[in-house]
């Protein structure tokens, strides 16, 4: 009989570290998730930049072409 409540506690502890454990594997394919999300995001923000860049290069030479050919107001 007083082996049962030690068997108890050890079977607790034993289900208990299960858990933790499955709780440490989900957290860390979370962490590597985010950290992939977190790639895409600033590979974004990059894709992002290049395009206004290339936007304002083509706005630049818009206005030569529209100066040369004289059809601005100013």
């Amino acid at each position: 009989m007083a082996d049962e409540p030690n068997n108890l506690v050890l079977e607790h502890l034993r289900h208990i570290r299960a858990v933790v454990d499955e709780m440490r594997a989900e957290m860390k394919q979370f962490t590597m998730r985010m950290s992939v999300a977190d790639q895409h995001i600033a590979n974004l923000h990059v894709s992002e930049v290049g395009q206004t860049m290339e936007i304002d290069r083509i706005k630049e030479r818009l206005q030569r072409i529209e100066r040369r050919l004289e059809l601005t107001d100013g």
